[in-house]
């Protein structure tokens, strides 16, 4: 097999892979695609957590056409019991003579022994084709086992002159309908979105995924004091997650959790829980990754600390004025103190600008 059909059937394993988007935290997205005699025999991709692995599935679909095959996966396949059976002894039993693999697996459970068996058992293994594309379909779940936080994405919509609400809190809209839409389809993205007490209050959001394919991520809501209504849309349209202070009154504790809320308390040293071991608690939930939506105190609190991967703005055509800023609450002494991200892409729609960049060392 020649380098460009290992990197065609790949990217096929790849498209694959981006299908379970939004399901299968804490686990990686996955495709797979089995070829026999220049044809494919069996492809399937990991649907949700619990379910099948993309292999099974594969391996199902090929049946008898397995012996003798290429399998091409986009993460080194797992060789541990966790609530599906390893895939490497399925990939042995099934008698495939090559596998092609995207990248090493970081999870400490796997990394390298998946490869190790096949080797033992006689199958070519190959790895590297499509490997960047196959490291940012999976960075979420790459940064979370390697450093234990999840992947960060600050979305905000704003105006010209960078304001997110007029004085009273007021946003809607600040965005056009295609923006909008846009922010649904980022939500269906990530496994979990993340505000602060204060957008609660002002905007009873939802936080759902509407006009748009796609499942609905974790509501993550920041709020040390417990001052959230269990009447809040955030209760009835799911169960968010709940991080306040270990100071907080544990009769509110039992009322969201009457509601159906989860709630975690963290230690406090200046009335709100650190981000970054909020960060880590969410990491130990199994989220993948995380969209902060804010409010302005929210978002500038991760941007002043710096626990942000990328952003996505949608900016305005307009001036504001007077209103809430993008970054609430945040002080930097000198230009060279302030965070900059690299443009990765500019998109001009009905008006509005939607702006996306990356901290480019995120992974190092």
């Amino acid at each position: 097999m020649n380098e460009a059909k290992d990197r065609y059937y790949m990217s096929l394993a790849i498209d694959l892979a981006r299908k379970g988007t939004g399901r299968t935290a804490p686990n990686p997205r996955v495709g797979c695609v089995i070829v026999k005699e220049g044809r494919i025999a069996g492809w399937g991709f990991h649907k949700a957590c619990g379910l099948p692995h993309a292999e099974a599935e594969a391996l199902q679909r090929a049946g008898g056409d397995a012996k003798g095959s290429t399998l091409y996966v986009n993460l080194e396949p797992c060789s541990h019991h966790g609530k599906t059976p390893p895939c490497s002894s399925a990939i042995i039993e099934a008698g495939v003579s090559r596998v092609v693999a995207a990248m090493k697996d970081p999870d400490p459970r796997v990394s390298g022994r998946g490869f190790s068996m096949l080797h033992e058992a006689g199958i070519e293994v190959e790895v590297g084709p499509c490997v960047a594309e196959a490291v940012r379909i999976n960075r979420g779940f790459i940064k979370r086992v390697i450093k234990g936080h999840p992947w960060v994405t600050l979305k905000a919509a704003m105006t010209l002159d960078g304001r997110i609400a007029d004085e009273s809190g007021w946003s809607k809209w600040i965005s056009n309908e295609w923006s909008r839409k846009r922010s649904h389809i980022l939500r269906t993205e990530h496994d979990a979105v993340l505000v602060g007490i204060g957008t609660v209050v002002s905007d009873d959001p939802k936080l759902t995924v509407r006009e748009v394919s796609g499942y609905s991520p974790r509501v993550v809501l920041l709020d040390p004091s417990l001052k959230v209504s269990p009447g809040a849309n955030i209760f009835r349209y799911g169960k968010p997650l709940v991080i306040a202070s270990t100071r907080a009154d544990s009769r509110k504790v039992r009322v969201l959790e009457n509601a159906g809320a989860g709630v975690i308390l963290l230690p406090s040293e200046k009335g709100s829980p650190a981000l970054s071991d909020v960060l880590g608690c969410l990491a130990d939930e199994g989220i993948n990754e995380l969209l902060v939506e804010g409010g302005s105190k929210v978002l500038g609190s991760f941007l002043s600390e710096r626990l942000f991967d990328d952003v996505s703005l949608f900016v305005s055509p307009r001036f504001m004025g007077e209103g809430k800023p993008l970054c609430g609450e945040v002080r930097w002494l000198a230009l060279e103190n302030a965070p900059s991200v690299f443009i990765t892409k500019k998109t001009l729609v009905e008006g509005d600008l939607w702006i996306e960049g990356t901290v480019k060392c995120s992974l190092d």
